[in-house]
């Protein structure tokens, strides 16, 4: 009987734990969401805390995706009042509405205040992605921004500035897919001199970020390094966008055969990239870049990064690539290449994965000199797959005087004389060692910049300085004045 007691208490404790589970509430809605965003960027502006107006724009990427012409409709006539001109200028760009029979039962409801001049900014940014997301509404979508782009110049208002970062990024979309990117670039250039004389740090870090993408787009590479020089880019800028720079700087230094340069920024981007499920796009596109400059420093990527969820299937064509560079097998890094020249091609990377050349004779070569201590320059020429022994002989002279390999060319006996393995201490050691060190101290630092700190802390200790010194006063003025006997002081007195 005691058993059939137990189990019973058991059974009545997992049911009351069960009724204390709540079951969580299902998400709002977009209407909801939307009104919520009103009232944090209201409280923003009335604040002054521009903290609420990140915490709106970070659920963009998703709320717009939720949105239709039905929620973006009826949250216009739900924000605004019915005579406002802001709502007009609002309903007239939304398709399939007309703000003559919106609603009927306005006059029933409470009046609504007309809210301030970011909101409507915000709504406009919402009916400008809605409208891109059809193509036969780019050209609409290009007015309504370059419109929102003009109010928020001659509005002016810093409380504005985190959600003109974003209509700035939304005008050159809008120019891009309107296949007009060209001619956004005056524009974005003017944009970008306004917001640098107005300390507009959040639009300055996004419109110099377009204008490069607008710059490599077509190639102007030595434009793009003349804009990098000729501006400094905000440090108190978003992950993102500093994702984004370094993804450009990594583009630019590494067609100018500043490669050690392009890997440090291509790795920079990494770090402060979005996590992979949230833009897979721009993580596969990193690392494209970041393998090929590995290569092209004579280095070998790491076999782990290929088995990736996110990047394995995007780096099929590069790890072929890698598996050629390793081998030092000129044969195969021919076939590879015209067997992907088109995703290269698509990539980008199709000019710089033909400088591998040389790293893979190179590769071939210091195997090579590990293996024979005396080699002909015929043999080489027949195992390296070369045109003629000519070839050989200036591929294996310019391998001896870079540092690849330690030897000697017998021009009288045409053949190539090695020299032992190289030890594991010198200079190069060194060098290793100093990036690393400069790596990890460079990551200390930007960690710590990283840090967020609450409000107003420090005013609290403030607070407390200020009372120990009063007190120290008041103590100060009672022993001179003569008012302390020796009890008051203690004993030790």
């Amino acid at each position: 009987m005691a058993d059939v007691e137990m189990k019973k208490q058991d059974e009545k404790k997992e049911d009351e734990k069960k009724e204390d589970v709540k079951t969580p509430p299902p998400p709002p809605t977009p209407l909801a969401e939307i009104k919520s965003n009103v009232a944090l960027i209201d409280k923003a502006v009335s604040t002054l805390e521009p903290r609420f107006t990140h915490r709106v724009l970070r659920s963009l990427t998703t709320l717009r995706k939720r949105t239709d012409q039905t929620v973006l409709r009826n949250s216009v006539e739900e924000i605004y009042p019915k005579d406002s001109a802001a709502r007009k200028f609002l309903l007239s760009w939304i398709p399939g509405s007309s703000d003559t029979g919106a609603s009927m039962d306005i006059d029933a409801k409470p009046t609504v205040q007309e809210p301030v001049p970011e909101v409507e900014i915000y709504l406009r940014l919402l009916i400008t992605y809605g409208l891109l997301s059809s193509s036969e509404s780019y050209a609409k979508a290009l007015q309504l921004a370059k419109e929102t782009g003009e109010k928020i110049l001659q509005l002016n208002r810093r409380s504005m500035d985190p959600i003109a970062a974003k209509v700035w990024y939304v005008v050159d979309r809008a120019y891009e897919l309107g296949g007009e990117i060209a001619d956004a670039r005056p524009l974005l250039l003017s944009a970008q001199r306004t917001a640098s004389l107005r300390h507009d740090d959040e639009s300055q870090a996004a419109l110099i970020n377009c204008l490069l993408r607008n710059y490599i787009h077509y190639s102007l590479f030595d434009q793009a390094d003349k804009l990098v020089s000729k501006t400094t880019f905000p440090t108190s800028a978003s992950n993102g966008q500093y994702a984004r720079y370094h993804y450009y700087l990594g583009r630019i230094k590494v067609v100018q055969l500043n490669y050690s340069e392009a890997h440090r920024n291509l790795q920079q981007a990494i770090r402060r990239a979005p996590q992979p499920r949230t833009a897979p796009g721009f993580y596969q596109a990193v690392h494209k870049f970041f393998i090929v400059v590995e290569l092209l420093m004579g280095d070998i990527p790491d076999r782990s990064l290929f088995r990736h969820p996110v990047l394995e299937k995007a780096l099929t064509a590069y790890f072929d690539i890698v598996k050629a560079v390793r081998t030092g097998s000129l044969s195969q890094f021919q076939s590879t290449l015209s067997k992907h020249a088109s995703t290269f091609t698509l990539d980008k990377t199709y000019t710089l994965i033909l400088r591998l050349r040389q790293n893979v004779i190179k590769t071939g070569i210091r195997r090579l000199s590990l293996s024979y201590s005396r080699i002909s320059l015929r043999d080489i020429c027949h195992k390296l797959h070369l045109d003629s022994e000519e070839d050989a002989e200036y591929i294996v002279g310019k391998a001896i005087r870079d540092g690849v390999i330690e030897g000697r060319i017998v021009h009288e006996s045409g053949w190539m004389e090695c020299a032992g393995q190289k030890g594991g201490y010198g200079p190069e050691v060194s060098d290793i060692y100093g990036r690393r060190i400069a790596f990890c101290l460079d990551l200390h630092n930007q960690s710590v910049k990283a840090m967020r700190y609450p409000l107003n802390a420090h005013r609290k200790e403030l607070a407390a300085a200020e009372g120990a010194r009063e007190r120290e006063r008041e103590l100060a003025k009672e022993i001179q004045e003569g008012d302390l006997d020796d009890e008051d002081l203690g004993g030790d007195f």
